[in-house]
């Protein structure tokens, strides 16, 4: 059994799945019985992290998401458009 420290590193960018991330967002909210989608867009308009609650790390990993991407692969989607 090897006796070396592991460091734990975190989140970088690219390893976030966005959808998944959205969706642990979205649970949180409905968890403590917000209107989730009024949050998410609210926090997307404003940039105000307030809108999303600390419930389950929910502000947490939010706030590891750029704004500007995900608002891109939100419009993307709802138009069809490919990357």
């Amino acid at each position: 059994m090897s006796k070396d420290t592991l460091m734990f590193e975190g989140f970088k960018d690219g390893q976030m799945d966005k959808k998944q991330a959205l969706l642990d967002v979205y649970n949180a909210l409905t968890d403590r019985g917000y209107n989730a989608i009024d949050q998410i867009v609210g926090y997307l308009t404003s940039g105000d992290p307030s809108y999303i609650t600390s419930h389950n790390n929910a502000r947490s990993i939010i706030l590891r998401l750029d704004r500007d991407e995900l608002l891109e692969q939100i419009l993307k989607c709802y138009l069809g458009i490919e990357k």
